[in-house]
């Protein structure tokens, strides 16, 4: 028999915060994140190095069709924040969506999507600190690209194990940086779209880019899915805000402006600066492949040193992204210790409210990709690569199916708490819900971007922390019966 979930179970600690995962381990997780902080993490944490980096080839697969691709994959990331602005707003935890899911469907949806979201971060930061060594060795070829790599990532990690508060210091800087260069970006392009830049004379910029060179969509309507698989995993990190809610001093309002304000930020840092690109340059430029689509566009307005002004942005972006992985996965890696799920040295605080052990052992398996990435880039890197690329689609399924419960639990205990409610539940759920299976669905159809290889590899790593989690839930299942035969309510 198992117990009914309820919302008791989601925080535990001071002030629900998340708590300590050990008595005497610590004074658990603080309340160090300042307003500013949070603000500036949820208007960072949607603009990825992804944007500046990988839009290139979405352009060249779908041309300005690839607004398209941005709108609904835009759409489909302001729906499910939507689900977990809900579940977060009613109950923020440093578990974000895999504690609702524990709660929801059960300790081993909980205990799955955790472990699969703590491992795509730690090959995150094994990918984003090899970009940012890359940038680096340019400016200064003296230190190797392994040294910098080392160098970035024994830095961000001293700050992080500091506390709470000089990671969202450093967060806000970073993420500052690129709101205001994407901002910039936008208002000067745009003007030069416009003919109202003074000074700049742009032959090949106007709104005709749309439908010249072949109509919006030269590749056919197709190429919007395939535009889809190649930026989706641009978005990925809009969650991390309900993440660090948890360790703001008031959650609930961190949550609901988090959530509130997604949509304005995809459609003026995403759509905005996606346009501004296609309206600048043909889609089909050369020196949008060549250079980059943010080079190229800085490049067609004469604008001096564009690309390194760009690569500073994407160092920016790629340090911000480090910043916030190594975070993300540490508080992932706390939450499962807290519940259970990993050890209990994981669930440890420092006098700081700084969980050491679960910092560490993320930052040493990030450097364990790392290595891989320089000695087996083509194999072992490779397959961990592939093997975490479809977990942003599978973490935000198990928000839709988690939201679809804990929407009654909450109604059914705590109504009051329903503070941010999902448009048309539970319909607009179950569609968003179809939505994900599609794009998962397609991308099995995709053999020229690996999106087949991606998805197969994913669920095959997911398949095995699924298995790990059944036979982890059984197996206390059995313990507890065994030490108590008349127990029949047990975790789950």
């Amino acid at each position: 028999m198992t117990s009914q979930p309820t919302l008791t179970k989601a925080g535990s600690g001071p002030g629900d915060h998340g708590g300590t995962g050990d008595p005497g381990s610590g004074t658990g997780l603080q309340a160090g994140l300042k307003n500013r902080h949070l603000s500036m993490i949820a208007i960072g944490g949607v603009i990825g190095a992804g944007l500046f980096v990988g839009s290139s080839s979405g352009i060249a697969t779908a041309g300005p069709g690839i607004l398209l691709s941005y709108a609904l994959v835009g759409t489909l990331v302001v729906l499910v924040m939507r689900m977990l602005g809900e579940m977060s707003a009613a109950n923020p935890t440093s578990g974000s969506f895999s504690a609702h899911a524990d709660r929801a469907l059960g300790p081993w949806a909980g205990f799955t999507i955790g472990w699969l979201y703590w491992f795509f971060w730690v090959v995150v930061l094994a990918v984003e600190a090899t970009a940012g060594a890359v940038i680096l060795n340019g400016w200064i070829p003296a230190v190797p690209q392994w040294g910098w790599a080392l160098i970035v990532m024994v830095v961000l990690t001293a700050t992080n194990l500091v506390s709470v508060g000089s990671y969202g210091e450093f967060e806000f800087w970073f993420a500052g940086i690129k709101v205001v260069a994407i901002s910039a970006f936008i208002v000067i392009g745009g003007l030069a779209v416009f003919g109202l830049l003074p000074g700049v004379d742009s032959e090949q910029a106007g709104l005709a880019n749309l439908t010249d060179h072949g109509g919006f969509l030269p590749n056919g309507a197709g190429a919007i899915l395939t535009g889809v698989l190649l930026v989706v995993f641009s978005f990925m990190g809009s969650e991390i805000a309900t993440l660090a809610a948890g360790e703001s001093e008031d959650p609930q309002r961190a949550v609901t402006k988090a959530t509130n304000s997604i949509i304005w930020r995809v459609a003026v840092f995403y759509l905005g600066s996606i346009f501004v690109v296609v309206a600048l340059l043909p889609w089909d430029a050369p020196s949008i492949q060549k250079d980059g689509s943010y080079v190229a566009a800085l490049d067609s307005l004469g604008i001096p040193h564009a690309g390194q002004i760009m690569n500073f942005i994407v160092l920016t972006s790629v340090l911000s992204c480090l910043n916030s992985g190594l975070y993300t996965a540490s508080r992932m890696a706390f939450s499962l210790g807290q519940r259970g799920d990993a050890p209990k040295s994981f669930a440890r605080t420092t006098g700081q409210g700084v969980p050491r052990t679960a910092i560490l052992v993320s930052v040493v398996f990030g450097f364990v990709a790392v290595f891989f990435n320089y000695k087996f880039p083509d194999s072992v890197f490779l397959f961990l690569v592939n093997s975490s690329g479809a977990v942003a689609l599978f973490v935000w399924l198990v928000i839709c199916f988690s939201q679809l419960r804990m929407r009654k639990i909450i109604q059914r205990e705590a109504p009051e708490k329903l503070v941010v409610r999902m448009w048309l539940y539970p319909y607009l759920t179950w569609a968003t819900a179809a939505l994900i299976v599609f794009v998962l669905g397609y991308m099995l159809t995709d053999t020229e971007h690996d999106g087949r290889k991606t998805v197969l590899l994913s669920l095959l790593v997911a398949a095995v922390v699924l298995a790990i989690a059944v036979v982890r839930q059984r197996t206390s299942k059995r313990d507890a019966l065994q030490a108590d035969p008349q127990t029949t309510k047990v975790r789950d």
